[in-house]
């Protein structure tokens, strides 16, 4: 064997064994990757189950409920992007700061019913913060940019989604009330 073909084969082998770690960097990175989504975006997608995923929005007013299976609080709510509404399933204690209304992100797995089996409930921590994933997903979906103010309030969140029973049972009550 030449000095030449010697080098040439420890360039190859070389070669092999960094492209060989490179894919399996690159196969344990993508393994460990959460994505963000909005509601919007999770429902147009086919997610996978099991695949886990990070859901942020705003907490729809009047859809926050809370019970209890044995001693474990169970609570379920709806978030919004302002396009669609995701029904939310959290099993544990709510962080003090969780609010309807408020923006929320969520880290868990999309069920095969259509909700969304929350493991971890992350809630802002003052009345002016909003996660730059929500905030940059409510700008994309063209229903608030943070250059025109503060986010809108619960109830304008609601008439965007289309869900709006806190609205329903309001309006019932003036029309009754004239």
């Amino acid at each position: 064997m030449t000095r030449k073909s010697r080098r040439l084969w420890l360039l190859v082998a070389c070669g092999v064994g960094l492209g060989s770690a490179t894919a399996l960097t690159l196969d344990a990175f993508s393994a460990n990757i959460v994505f963000f989504m909005a509601p919007s975006q999770l429902l147009a997608q086919k997610q996978h189950p099991g695949h886990t995923i990070r859901l942020g929005g705003m907490v729809v007013a009047g859809s926050l409920h809370e019970a209890h299976q044995g001693t474990e609080p169970i609570a379920s709510f709806r978030v919004t992007d302002g396009q669609k509404a995701v029904e939310v399933r959290y099993a544990g204690i709510l962080p003090d700061l969780f609010r309807e209304g408020q923006s929320v992100v969520a880290l868990g797995e999309l069920g095969a019913d259509g909700n969304f089996k929350a493991s971890e409930v992350l809630a802002k921590h003052d009345e002016t913060y909003m996660p730059k994933e929500v905030a940059e997903a409510l700008r994309k979906s063209g229903k608030w940019d943070p250059k025109f103010g503060p986010a809108p309030s619960a109830a304008s969140w609601d008439r965007m989604s289309g869900k709006n029973p806190a609205g329903a049972a309001t309006a019932a009550i003036q029309t009754r009330g004239s």
